[in-house]
């Protein structure tokens, strides 16, 4: 089986930090990543007939299966270290509801946190997580 990937928006200030943080909590080693602006990306989905027009922020491909928006996120939250697994007893509202506050953030995320104008480069140490 192969490592969970994160794929997350790479310009994106707020989705940048997220990556960090779940890299901080991931003591395993769990997880690998890769910025869906990236050629790793657009040949994954491609190759998965994962058509990822239809989302701008985060993507988990877990066992498998494509994950997005709040589910993608409380997966993920279910795999770090601290109390942060206990955040995934959130699954348990529907989809719609927890969509809607993510949406929300997504949307508003440029604004509130700002954005770059080209993808982080992985800090040294983290670059064989990244799948570029």
């Amino acid at each position: 089986m192969h490592a969970p990937v994160i794929f997350f928006d790479g310009v994106c200030n707020l989705c940048n930090a997220s990556v960090r943080f779940v890299i901080k909590r991931d003591k395993q080693n769990r997880f690998r990543y890769a910025s869906l602006q990236s050629d790793y990306a657009q040949k994954f989905f491609t190759e998965r007939q994962f058509d990822a027009s239809k989302t701008d922020s985060i993507v988990l491909f877990e066992a498998d299966r494509f994950f997005t928006r709040s589910t993608a996120a409380l997966r993920i939250a279910r795999h770090l270290s601290g109390l942060w697994p206990l955040l995934y007893v959130f699954i348990v509202i529907p989809p719609c509801i927890r969509d809607a506050l993510y949406d929300f953030i997504a949307r508003n995320r440029y604004r509130w946190f700002g954005k770059r104008d080209y993808c982080a480069v992985p800090e040294p140490g983290m670059k064989e997580r990244f799948l570029e």
